[in-house]
């Protein structure tokens, strides 16, 4: 499993991948191909950064590959829910005349991002999301367990998909609570890989959010959005 590249955080299309982006896709590329890993199906989510990270990555790698569109690995709408805790979020300008205001934007919008993950993710509120919680959470378990129903014992499934499906499949496969699910969610880095291995609906988790190809942890290529 593949967390997409950075996306263009402040900018008219967010879901566009940036170059930082770019080159940690192509990165995550070379390492793969050089892993010899070959790979039976590849899937990614339905958004421009799936998208964006599956092409960049694949094209270091050296077999063409259909890759399978699957919604279900979709990231949940971090702006609809920003946009519960604060209104006023809904237009990007309040988001970045909201960050001015601290020393230290990113933590500050790490702070605000973790207090309206925790009020969407209490359900109290679901009737104002496009997607409440428990319906994102089921939406991702349901579309690892079809796909595991289809999977061949011995085949090896590429997946293209964002931070928060990752830590919810993590959830699945370890029995965690939706507390957890929220710490490993914030500690997952672009590009990183994460891989589970099954038998029939078992789940066992081999590995989760390596990012060595990057080397060092100064690394530019480090970036958790």
């Amino acid at each position: 499993m593949c967390v997409n590249g950075q996306a263009s955080f402040g900018k008219a299309d967010y879901d566009a991948l940036s170059k930082v982006g770019q080159e940690q896709s192509r990165v995550l590329g070379q390492m793969l191909a050089l892993s010899g890993l070959r790979f039976d199906r590849v899937l990614q989510g339905n958004m421009k950064r799936h998208s964006e990270t599956a092409r960049f990555c694949l094209d270091e790698m050296p077999e063409a590959r259909t890759i399978e569109a699957a919604p279900w690995l979709n990231e949940f709408d971090h702006q609809a829910i920003l946009s519960g805790l604060h209104p006023n979020f809904a237009e990007p300008h309040n988001v970045k005349a909201f960050l001015k205001k601290y020393p230290e934007p990113a933590k500050a919008f790490h702070k605000e991002f973790e207090k309206a993950m925790q009020r969407w993710m209490q359900g109290d509120h679901d009737s104002e999301y496009p997607e409440s919680y428990s319906d994102f959470k089921q939406r991702c378990w349901d579309g690892l367990r079809g796909l595991l129903k289809q999977a061949g014992a011995d085949e090896n499934i590429l997946l293209f998909t964002s931070g928060g499906p990752i830590a919810s499949l993590m959830q699945l496969a370890l029995q965690l609570s939706d507390r957890m699910m929220l710490r490993l969610n914030g500690a997952i880095v672009n590009c990183s890989i994460s891989r589970l291995s099954f038998k029939g609906e078992l789940l066992f988790l081999r590995f989760f959010n390596d990012y060595a190809h990057f080397g060092k942890t100064s690394s530019p290529l480090l970036t958790f959005r």
